[in-house]
């Protein structure tokens, strides 16, 4: 809960009052009392302190009582970031006490900071201090600022991490000798915020740091800065103006005396690369450039090992793999052609997830051929449907009848983009050890607010397994002995012979392998193929693994975001092993089979399988020369 606001001045006397100036080791009292009486007309006219040759029993000596404040371990040491001019004072209360009073305070500070301590309101106290020439108030909850209580001698004044929604408040009567001002990580918003920050109000200024709020007009804003005769330091990352690609280079070409530009120094040969880029400032369009670009998938489960083989009443497996983030949208809608997942989601039941867990070896090679030869039949027949997530009506078979049944739709959290935000994702891809992704996504922003709120909160990056059931529309027919019909039984009868006569021809034509061969591959023919008409389920998805991207770094400007995400490890030593069996069962070369039979995984210690990962990068364009600015305007 917030806590309620106070006024500076308050926050000051508390301040004071948590110094503890007037207590023990400070102060005056019986610790040090031999120190003040009795005291001449003149040495308390002069408030300077007797000096005693020795100390009264019971009391301490100076040296002994600053000790117990400069001391780290002492309990009566300040804490750890005290200021200067705290340290100072509580010497001072030991030393000569007697100065401290109001009048002292107004004319000692020189530099006041008031930090974290919810003040909302800059009273007219403050202009009792005659020589402040450095105010802090960041980390309040200041709102405005009325200048007219700001002295006039104040050379500094940061008020970063308030509430401040606009500079008017601090231009009716601000301060006339002040050369820096800091104002980042407020609330300031809107095109006309550009006008307050001209020579007209501000006419000694060197330093200005407006970081991190929501400006987004950068050809007005520097406009005005460049009325600003001394200004050399400038910050301005962390607002939405910032992201536009030439904004360095416009902003470098514009303020020529600028010598520092959001904390990094402006080189002599910046200048010269971005030279004529601030008479084309009209030209440049107000939009982000983003490159969103996936790499390669590794360490993902080939879930197909663990599946039974098909039989001729289905179901049909097949498996495809992507990847999916969220971005933000633009105001046209550019992530409609490419929003990621357009399938209606399907949780299986856990008898279905289990189905094919442990399974003997002799069972995996069984049913290897035939599932192979179904999933490498139907893998273009499938693609079509995949993003459609078209579906109909179940399957009423009787063996699988009571699993679909249990099968509920239900939206994995992981699979929604978050509110103001495009699901995107990469093409499905059937398993590898190393799926490559190839993705790359060009993302054109013009409304930079809600661009500059999406990378403050960073992405999601999920790693998704697609899996759809195929069955056939017409059942396999049953082979029956038909009756013979009218009229052929001679036709029969001549074929019969026929067959009979040409099984004796062929008889020392034809070898007894051949003879018993052939019927084999028609066997093993028939057995491979599928039915041609096959009605799909909706994709059953599964999140592999998911993890937060932060692009905060393309804010304070970095211009790329690389990493690699690890979902930590998903396989497994018996997964890896029915893999290899399966690949090395599929290669008929004996040679490569020998190759590939030595880097089978082995029950050993030193297995270590490897993480799911994905490589992702976000990419924010940024314009290194003039020409490269003018070109795209060009184009």
């Amino acid at each position: 809960m917030e806590k309620p606001g106070v006024t500076l001045s308050a926050a000051v006397r508390e301040h004071l009052r948590h110094l503890c100036l007037r207590e023990f080791p400070c102060g005056t009292g019986s610790w040090n009392k031999s120190r003040f009486l009795p005291r001449t007309w003149r040495t308390w006219k002069e408030l300077v302190p007797r000096e005693e040759e020795a100390v009264n029993p019971g009391e301490e000596t100076v040296e002994a009582l600053l000790g117990l404040v400069r001391s780290p371990h002492s309990p009566w040491a300040l804490l750890e970031g005290s200021s200067a001019e705290d340290h100072f004072l509580r010497e001072l209360a030991i030393q000569n006490p007697l100065v401290l009073k109001d009048t002292f305070f107004y004319s000692y500070f020189g530099s006041l900071r008031v930090v974290d301590k919810q003040v909302s309101l800059v009273d007219k106290g403050l202009l009792k201090f005659q020589k402040l020439e450095e105010l802090v108030l960041s980390a309040n909850q200041i709102k405005e600022i009325d200048a007219v209580n700001l002295p006039p001698t104040l050379k500094v004044l940061e008020l970063y991490g308030n509430k401040i929604s606009s500079l008017e408040c601090l231009c009716t009567s601000p301060p006339p000798f002040l050369q820096h001002l800091g104002l980042g990580q407020n609330k300031l918003l809107g095109p006309l915020e550009s006008l307050y920050v001209t020579a007209d109000h501000w006419p000694n200024l060197i330093s200005l740091d407006l970081s991190f709020n929501d400006l987004t007009d950068l050809q007005g804003m520097i406009a005005s800065l460049s009325t600003l005769p001394h200004l050399r330091l400038l910050g301005l990352q962390g607002n939405p103006l910032a992201l536009v690609p030439y904004y360095r280079g416009f902003t470098i070409d514009s303020l020529s005396g600028l010598c520092v530009l959001d904390d990094i120094t402006v080189s002599p040969s910046e200048k010269h690369q971005f030279r004529g880029l601030s008479h084309s400032g009209d030209l440049l369009a107000r939009e982000a450039q983003l490159v969103v670009t996936i790499g390669n998938v590794k360490g993902v489960l080939d879930t197909s090992i663990l599946d039974p083989e098909p039989g001729p009443q289905g179901p049909f497996i097949t498996y495809s793999y992507y990847v999916t983030y969220d971005f933000v949208e633009d105001e046209e809608g550019e992530g409609s052609d490419y929003g990621g997942v357009l399938a209606e989601i399907v949780r299986p039941s856990p008898s279905m997830e289990q189905l094919g867990e442990d399974i003997p070896e002799e069972v995996f090679e069984e049913a290897e051929d035939s599932l192979e030869s179904g999933l490498s039949t139907q893998s273009g027949e499938l693609e079509g449907s995949v993003a459609s997530g078209g579906s109909g009506p179940l399957p009423r078979v009787t063996d699988s009848a009571e699993e679909l049944a249990k099968l509920r739709p239900r939206m994995d959290p992981r699979l929604c983009s978050s509110p103001g935000t495009v699901l995107f994702s990469t093409i499905r891809k059937p398993w590898t050890d190393v799926i490559p992704c190839n993705y790359e996504m060009h993302h054109t922003l013009r409304d930079l607010v809600p661009l500059k709120a999406f990378l403050l909160a960073g992405t999601t990056v999920t790693i998704v397994e697609e899996k759809i059931l195929s069955w056939p529309l017409v059942p396999p027919p049953v082979e029956t002995v038909l009756p013979a019909k009218k009229g052929k039984g001679e036709k029969d009868k001549k074929g019969k012979k026929d067959k009979d006569k040409k099984g004796k021809d062929g008889k020392d034509k034809a070898g007894k392998g051949e003879k018993e061969t052939a019927p084999k591959e028609q066997k093993a023919s028939k057995k491979k193929e599928l039915p041609k008409e096959l009605r799909q389920d909706p994709p059953i998805l599964r999140v592999l693994g998911s993890g937060f991207v932060a692009l905060e770094p393309l804010l304070v400007g970095e211009p790329l975001v690389s990493e690699v995400c690890n979902f930590g490890v998903i396989r497994t030593l018996e997964t890896d092993r029915l893999t290899f069996l399966r690949d090395a069962k599929k290669n008929k070369n004996k040679k490569a089979k020998r190759e590939k039979k030595s880097a089978a995984p082995k029950y050993d210690s030193d297995y270590q399988p490897q993480p799911l990962t994905v490589e992702v990068q976000i990419q924010l364009n940024q314009y290194r020369s003039a020409e490269e600015a003018l070109r795209e305007i060009a184009l």
